[in-house]
């Protein structure tokens, strides 16, 4: 497939580490600590994933990460509310694999082609419809068992390698990537929760995933 990291019709490279939020983990003020030592190991893109809060609660969370991540000259995409996104100038929009044909009329409604819309992808079809429906790139998940969706049947890096190599989309992978098995997937950029979030040293993790 080439380069994973270079989108298409000339668009920005691809984040080489994307941190996936969950504030639930931690109390609010660590939560934004975590997230700057994050930053400064290497993490160079945010995604918001916060299905719990409102509207409200969305868009102060997101905007105190707009600041973060612009002082690190981080990307910052936001999971399925493209008001927010477009409201505080991030960088993107992330679709979950039901939202796929919703792309092209959020594209049209954000009125820019500086914002990516990436979608996330589980299996060949559902990466068929984020190429037909003009996605820019996609998640694919879960290369690994996952804590955030347990009991989920895990692709493997075969099935992923194959998935990923297939699609015309530049692919990050996504689904219990940590420090041991980071170097399976070489070649490839990544999307991580636990192996940051968790850590004792969020700096030193992103180091060490990068």
């Amino acid at each position: 497939m080439g380069d994973q990291t270079v989108l298409k019709n000339n668009l920005p490279k691809l984040p080489e580490l994307t941190l996936i939020t969950d504030s639930q983990r931690l109390p609010t003020n660590r939560f934004f600590e975590v997230v700057d030592a994050a930053l400064s190991g290497g993490v160079d893109a945010v995604l918001v994933r916060e299905k719990q809060m409102d509207s409200a609660r969305l868009l102060a969370f997101a905007s105190t990460l707009r600041e973060l991540t612009h002082s690190h000259g981080a990307k910052l995409i936001i999971h399925t509310q493209a008001d927010i996104a477009k409201a505080i100038k991030a960088d993107g929009v992330h679709l979950s694999a039901s939202e796929i044909n919703q792309v092209p009329a959020i594209r049209k409604w954000l009125g820019t082609k500086e914002m990516t819309l990436s979608a996330s992808c589980h299996n060949a079809i559902e990466l068929d419809f984020a190429s037909k429906f003009g996605a820019d790139f996609a998640f694919l998940s879960p290369v690994f068992i996952t804590q955030s969706h347990p009991g989920e049947l895990a692709l493997g890096i075969k099935a992923f390698r194959a998935l990923a190599t297939a699609t015309p989309l530049p692919v990050i992978a996504l689904g219990g990537i940590d420090e041991k098995n980071r170097s399976q997937l070489e070649g490839f950029p990544i999307a991580v929760i636990s192996a940051i979030l968790d850590a004792d040293d969020p700096r030193a993790a992103a180091l060490a995933l990068r």
